[in-house]
């Protein structure tokens, strides 16, 4: 589902009913620079294409008329920061007041009565994230504290009751609007880059649910038409584990991994053979990745003496930012590679990640013991193992 999540993730969607052929989007840019343009781009299925454009006037003003057949996301760019994604169906008169450096915060959205939908997921999911990232500032202020394993204890429980209040909020939303294309926004909305908030494995009824009830109403839409195509996908994929059984479970031996260190060196995970293995994906630019840090430096210099060893694996963007991490972390005893490709490392369909922290608890045979053991939960495990 990568290409229509990297056009929908954090974008926002404006949805309501259908009436007529021609609908228009106008409104008012405040303060905008004299001689300045606003782009209208539509969201094709795997593609945003530029399909128009207005010289705003002196005082900020603009107005797009189009004509289409059943609803359509446009995304109204002022500049490459300054954006606001719709969802206008025919027959809808749309107008937006902005100031101009801030389209996606609109002070003004009216004349669609998906607006107000749009409102408010996207105020609810800003003051979430807004609430995670404090945790994040209060973790970083405390990487010294000596008591940072109650402090960390304390910060992943918030955490936890933030994004579970996420979870059930998004899904309230989709059950209230069922026949809004405003419920994909919802399918594809994360809360930390690489973890959605709705996990298609854990919410598959959700998708299946969107799915039916969208295609039946616009199935000529494109965005539906290949948000259908990816849910037969994964249901063909569900299947297919359910039937062989997953390459993941207990007993298994993972895929092989050979990336570069920081140093240059091929480092393979087959290497590590002989000793217990924790091997863990994460990124310096994750912060719950990085809230595991402290648990991960406590097991290795507990039991790293007795066979234990971390073969980490970054997904992080850049080689300065992945090494940051691990310095600003304390993490540099143990074994790190990535091959500093984000979400297009080869290691994500590989082991098929969808969110981080993810990891997995290999034995000395390189078969796996646990998977996905965050915090205490960790320390519990190989405590039990190594001794």
């Amino acid at each position: 589902m990568k290409n229509l999540l990297i056009i929908l993730a954090g974008v926002l969607v404006i949805s309501s009913g259908c009436t007529g052929n021609y609908h228009t989007v106008s409104g008012k840019l405040e303060n905008a620079p004299s001689d300045s343009y606003i782009l209208l781009d539509e969201l094709k299925k795997d593609a945003i294409v530029t399909i128009d454009s207005f010289k705003l006037s002196q005082d900020g003003e603009f107005k797009f008329r189009r004509k289409a057949g059943s609803p359509v996301f446009y995304l109204l760019k002022a500049t490459n920061t300054s954006f606001l994604t719709v969802l206008i169906d025919p027959g809808e008169h749309l107008k937006i007041t902005a100031h101009y450096d801030s389209l996606n915060r609109p002070a003004e959205a009216s004349g669609a009565a998906g607006t107000e939908l749009l409102i408010r997921y996207n105020t609810e999911l800003l003051a979430a994230v807004g609430r995670l990232e404090e945790l994040q500032n209060i973790y970083m202020a405390n990487v010294e504290n000596p008591g940072l394993d109650t402090i960390l204890q304390d910060l992943d429980s918030r955490a936890m009751t933030i994004i579970s209040d996420m979870e059930a909020y998004t899904r309230n939303y989709i059950d209230e609007n069922p026949t809004s294309l405003a419920t994909l926004l919802a399918l594809y909305q994360q809360l930390t880059p690489g973890a959605p908030i709705l996990h298609p494995s854990e919410n598959f009824d959700y998708f299946l649910k969107v799915d039916s009830i969208l295609f039946s109403l616009y199935p000529e839409s494109e965005p539906v038409i290949y948000f259908h195509d990816q849910v037969a996908e994964l249901k063909l994929m569900m299947s297919e584990q359910t039937e062989g059984g997953s390459q993941f479970t207990e007993g298994a031996v993972p895929p092989e991994i050979a990336l570069p260190s920081p140093k240059g060196d091929t480092i393979k995970l087959s290497s590590t053979r002989g000793r217990v293995v924790l091997l863990d994906f994460w990124a310096a630019w994750c912060p719950p990745c990085r809230q595991e840090s402290p648990y991960l430096v406590k097991a290795y210099d507990k039991y790293n003496a007795k066979g234990f060893e971390i073969y980490q694996v970054s997904l992080d963007k850049s080689r300065d930012e992945w090494l940051k991490g691990i310095e600003d972390d304390k993490l540099g005893r143990w074994i790190h590679v990535s091959d500093v490709m984000f979400w297009n490392s080869v290691v994500v369909p590989l082991y098929r990640i969808e969110s981080i922290p993810f990891n997995l608890l290999l034995d000395r045979e390189g078969k796996i013991i646990a998977s996905n053991l965050r915090g205490e939960a960790l320390l519990e495990v190989l405590e039990n193992i190594m001794n």
